[in-house]
Formats: C-alpha cells, structure tokens, sequence
C-alpha cells in the first residue's frame, strides 16, 4: 500500500507540473509559447547622402547628396533595422570630383552627390543625388550631371570663354546655374526640414571655379564655393549636411570635398533607441514629447524599445 501511494504522488506531482507549465505558456507567454508581437513604433525621418567633390581647374561644383524625407512611418520595437551615413566625395585631383556615398535608413537610399566635372579629359559633370557642374578650358566644356528623380537636380555646364568657369552643381530643390564669361555658376539650393524642431537647409550644390573674376557661390544648405585663380581656394561642402564641394580654379588647383550626410530620427519620447553591435556615432536630444536622434557617421543597427 505505501509503495503503491508513493508512485500515485510521483505520477501526481508530474501531472501538476504539466499543468504549471501549460498555464505559463498560455496565460502568461501568450499561447502555446509564442510571445505577443512587440509594440510598433512611428517614425519620422530624413535621410540624406554625402554630396560630391569638386572637379579640377575651371572646374564644376561637386552635387549635393540625395534628400529623402519620410513621415510617420511604422516601425517594429525589438528590431535592428541598417543605417549607413555617406560620407562626401574627394574634391578631383587630376580632373572630376569623385561621387558622393549613399546614405541608407530603413531600406530606404539616397543617393551621392555626382563629383564636378575637371578641366582636361573628364569635362562633364557626374549624375548622382543631383548632378555635378561641367568644367571648362575656355573651349571644350562639359554637361551638367543629371540628378535623381524625388532626391536632387541637375548640374549646370560649363563657359566657353578666356576664364573658362565651371557650372555649379546640382542642390536637393533646385539646379545650379550656368556661369558668365567673368563668373563661376552657383551651386543649387538644398532643402529646409523641421525635424529636429527647428529649420535647416541642407543638400546644396557646390559653386563653379573660375580662373579669373569670381567664383560660384555654394548653394544654400551646406554647398561649398569656388576657387578663383590667384584668390580664395574651393571651399569643401559643409558635414553632415550633403552639400556639394566647390571647383577648382586656374590650371591645378584641386576641387573640394563634398560634406558628408546624415541621418534624422524623431519619434516619441516614450521610446528608446540603442545601436546594437556599435558602429555609428549618434546622438539624441529631445524636443516637447519627441526625441531627436541624429546619426552622424559609420553603419551599424538601431533598434527601438
């Protein structure tokens, strides 16, 4: 009798603990074992790329990196998603600027900034984000770049003429001018955003260099300015705003660099944000009931909670 009472408690005891773990996975982990979905988030974000460099002598302005805004979009909680921050294009040391980096946030690109075009060889302006300005020798000139549908415009072309300027490159909302005889053209204007609680412009193409007379002006929002012959240098696109790089002047000067782009989040402050793994610089600042996080360099995840 007591050995058959013992094993009437073993297998009661096996009994209950089968029920303990059949409450546990239906009652508190949601059935079956299968945990509930994780909260969705809404985002509100901007992505733009690193803007192109400047070309070589007489040059043309690098473009700018490509815009890209998105608004309330719904994210998962609990999920890595990629981001890469562009950085900007070399200014050209031989002839063309070279391209701006893509920018990347939620599957979404913008695309780089196409370098400007140089004095020899390679005339024309590079397409990209939005184009690169055509350089000149005062004869042969090149073609603005063409920009990118819904993130940037085009490039302007070079000047025939004795000082041979270069076209300015290509902003976010609007295309760079085409140079004068004695003038480099202006680089495009970028594109004013609210996101982080306050204006700014950002993505303007670079100016055109100019051998003598003046040089183009950068393009509101971060788009450097040209060189002159015997005056001030090309000036390179300002960081993390996307804007193109000045061109060249004279006969040897070398283009600017493009500014690298950036990625912007806002979301609301009842979230958090971490970069599982590392590998990008970013930070986070808050406005009313939103945070701001702004990613500045690198690739890596971020994942919301």
């Amino acid at each position: 009798m007591g050995a058959r009472s013992s094993k009437n408690t073993t297998q009661n005891n096996r009994s209950d603990g089968h029920l303990l773990e059949y409450f546990r996975n239906t009652f508190v982990r949601g059935g079956g074992g299968t945990n509930p979905p994780p909260p969705p988030i809404l985002v509100d974000y901007l992505v733009v790329a690193g803007g192109g460099g400047g070309g070589k002598s007489n040059a043309g302005g690098g473009g700018a990196g490509g815009f890209r805004s998105f608004t309330a979009e719904t994210l998962s909680t609990q999920t890595s998603y990629t981001v890469t921050v562009g950085a900007g294009g070399v200014g050209g040391t031989s002839s063309l600027g070279s391209n701006g980096s893509n920018s990347v946030a939620f599957s979404q690109t913008a695309i780089g900034g196409g370098g400007g075009g140089g004095r020899v060889t390679v005339y024309n302006g590079a397409n990209g984000g939005s184009g690169g300005g055509g350089g000149s020798d005062g004869t042969n000139v090149g073609t603005g770049g063409t920009g990118t549908a819904g993130q940037g415009s085009n490039g302007a072309p070079g000047v025939t003429g004795p000082t041979g300027p270069g076209g300015g490159g290509g902003g976010s909302s609007g295309a760079g001018t085409t140079g004068s005889g004695s003038g480099g053209g202006a680089g495009g204007a970028g594109t004013a955003s609210s996101i982080t609680g306050s204006s700014v412009t950002r993505a303007g193409g670079g100016g055109g260099g100019n051998n003598s007379g003046t040089a183009g002006a950068g393009g509101a929002g971060g788009g450097g300015s040209g060189g002159i012959n015997g005056g001030p240098s090309a000036t390179a696109g300002t960081v993390n705003t996307g804007g193109g790089g000045g061109g060249g002047e004279g006969t040897a000067a070398a283009g600017a660099a493009g500014g690298s782009g950036v990625v912007i989040l806002r979301y609301a402050n009842t979230f958090t944000i971490s970069n599982p793994g590392g590998g990008l610089t970013l930070s986070t600042a808050v406005d009313g009931s939103f945070n701001v996080t702004t990613v500045t360099a690198g690739t890596g995840n971020v994942s919301f909670a």
